[in-house]
């Protein structure tokens, strides 16, 4: 973990264009020690991580999941966790669940007829979204904006508002949703 941990912060640095002596000013901590630090020949302290999430804009937690093992490459069906809501008549596989070392996640949604779900706000402001009609059709509205969808449609959006899901069909609907993080 210390060697992806070395890798990802070297990575934070050259993804915003410092030098070394740019975050070492930044920071307060010695060029010479964020050089040993990013070449894995020592290990962070607490206080000096704690100064460069800081510097990074990022909580401790979110660094260091970001360098945690790989995700595993196969996701059984058998892994991936359902969720039903009876009442609204909705059916959520998490077909590629979410990883700290992952950007994005697919969703499998189900929707029975007559369903209608209603989100006042994304869960991430500027969540971005594309959704694969599969088999049916469905009325998908996104910042406002209504799409009648059938089969083979992908819709694609960053949302920033509500969003709405209906299945106005006497059929199921069933879509893949790639999520991706911003």
């Amino acid at each position: 973990m210390d060697a992806r941990l070395a890798d990802r912060l070297a990575e934070l640095r050259v993804e915003r264009g410092w030098s070394l002596g740019e975050l070492a000013m930044r920071s307060g901590i010695s060029r010479s020690t964020l050089s040993r630090l990013e070449r894995g020949e020592i290990s962070p302290t607490a206080a000096l991580l704690g100064k460069l999430c800081a510097v990074h804009g990022r909580p401790m937690s979110r660094l260091l999941a970001e360098v945690e093992s790989e995700p595993p490459q196969v996701v059984t069906a058998a892994a991936q966790a359902v969720w039903r809501d009876d009442t609204s008549g909705f059916v959520r596989r998490s077909v590629s669940p979410p990883h700290p070392g992952l950007r994005g996640e697919v969703v499998e949604g189900t929707l029975l007829a007559g369903a209608d779900i209603a989100y006042d706000t994304p869960p991430v402001p500027g969540l971005e979204q594309h959704i694969w009609v599969l088999e049916g059709a469905v009325e998908i509205t996104a910042n406002g904006h209504a799409h009648a969808l059938e089969a083979g449609d992908c819709l694609r959006f960053r949302l920033w508002g509500s969003s709405r899901f209906r299945n106005p069909g006497p059929d199921p609907v069933r879509y893949a949703i790639l999520i991706v993080l911003p």
